[in-house]
């Protein structure tokens, strides 16, 4: 299916304006949702075998996740389980509804398998997502797999309120998923990463510990940080026993291209995500991984394609993986083949249990 995909159809969708085709694929799998036949039929050609982790005291059907940019409106919660998914992070999500920044906000950079964006959190607010998600748990939608929600700052909120911002969509959503994201590094808001700093990550982190000292967060880092920044991270995340670390957000660096049309679109405004990205992640992941003796879980992210590319993340260091650039890329059997590649050279290699190939090389 993936040859399909990347032969006729990706070329039919890529003449399209890039949001314009995002938003009609969410509109499609939001209406496929809601009939029982196409979640089975979509099962049926894209599900994905199991391959079972142990995350953050959660079980996860297997280790490939959608990253959080893709489905900010909870827009189609039951079908990402359907696309093969061993988990969904849904989001960002802030405070106050916002459209986020003007478009066109979000370019493909074809020939290196990257995207620019410059979305900047467009969402309909806490209050709105949590009605959503209460409207696919009432019609019995919900999917079997972990529902991480991405939490964001509002772009009218200043700085020194960042910690109630995020306070207030906690208490909002806290009951309705199963582990949050404090997003602290998307180059698309305002001084959004400046919270990044340790005194000002300190303050967010102990406010959300009073509003629920239980559920499970994380918080997802730049991959433009220096390792003495990660390392201020890392101090704060055993401080106040974070579940976990999703390395990395998109980066405002540019890779050196030979290609045109690339060159264009890297003078663009935004962070920048897909292949370009992938070793830089991976050398955080291996970082943090040594840094922490294993002990901090990781979530992978950055230029993931192939199960080459998830296998890099997992001996660096990571339990999970995430994909957004790759499923644009590849198309809807990527989590599947993933999964399926993991375990055909994990049965070549001898490697009966997955959490063997954590930091494994």
């Amino acid at each position: 299916m993936g040859w399909i995909y990347r032969n006729c159809l990706r070329s039919l969708l890529f003449l399209q304006e890039s949001e314009a085709v995002h938003n009609r694929v969410l509109k499609g799998l939001s209406i496929a949702g809601d009939f029982p036949l196409l979640p089975m039929l979509t099962d049926g050609l894209y599900g994905a075998p199991d391959l079972p982790v142990q995350f953050a005291g959660m079980r996860f059907p297997n280790p490939v996740g959608l990253a959080a940019g893709m489905d900010k409106f909870a827009a189609a919660v039951p079908m990402w389980e359907r696309l093969g998914f061993g988990f969904a992070e849904l989001g960002g999500v802030t405070r106050h509804a916002q459209p986020g920044n003007d478009a066109p906000r979000l370019f493909r950079a074809v020939a290196d398998r990257a995207l620019v964006n410059r979305m900047g959190f467009n969402n309909p607010g806490a209050e709105a997502f949590a009605t959503a998600l209460r409207e696919w748990r009432a019609r019995d939608d919900w999917p079997n797999h972990p529902i991480g929600i991405n939490l964001g700052k509002s772009k009218i909120t200043p700085l020194k309120e960042a910690a109630e911002d995020y306070a207030f969509s906690l208490r909002v959503l806290q009951e309705l998923a199963d582990f949050f994201v404090i997003n602290v590094s998307s180059p698309n808001t305002p001084n959004l990463r400046k919270l990044q700093d340790k005194a000002a990550l300190d303050e967010i982190l102990k406010t959300l510990r009073t509003v629920n000292p239980d559920k499970p967060l994380l918080t997802k880092i730049a991959p433009d940080l220096a390792s003495e920044a990660i390392d201020d991270i890392l101090d704060l995340a055993t401080h106040y026993s974070l579940a976990g670390i999703v390395v990395t957000n998109t980066t405002i660096n540019r890779p050196d291209t030979n290609d045109s049309r690339c060159k264009q679109i890297y003078a663009e405004t935004g962070g920048l995500s897909g292949a370009p990205l992938r070793e830089r992640s991976t050398e955080i992941i291996a970082h943090i991984f040594n840094h922490t003796d294993g002990k901090l879980p990781i979530i992978g992210v950055g230029g993931i394609f192939t199960s080459e590319d998830a296998w890099e993340k997992i001996t660096a260091g990571a339990s999970l993986v995430q994909v957004y650039t790759g499923l644009i890329y590849e198309g809807p059997s990527i989590a599947g083949d993933i999964v399926r590649g993991l375990k055909a050279r994990m049965e070549k290699e001898g490697v009966r249990q997955f959490a063997e190939l954590i930091g494994k090389s």
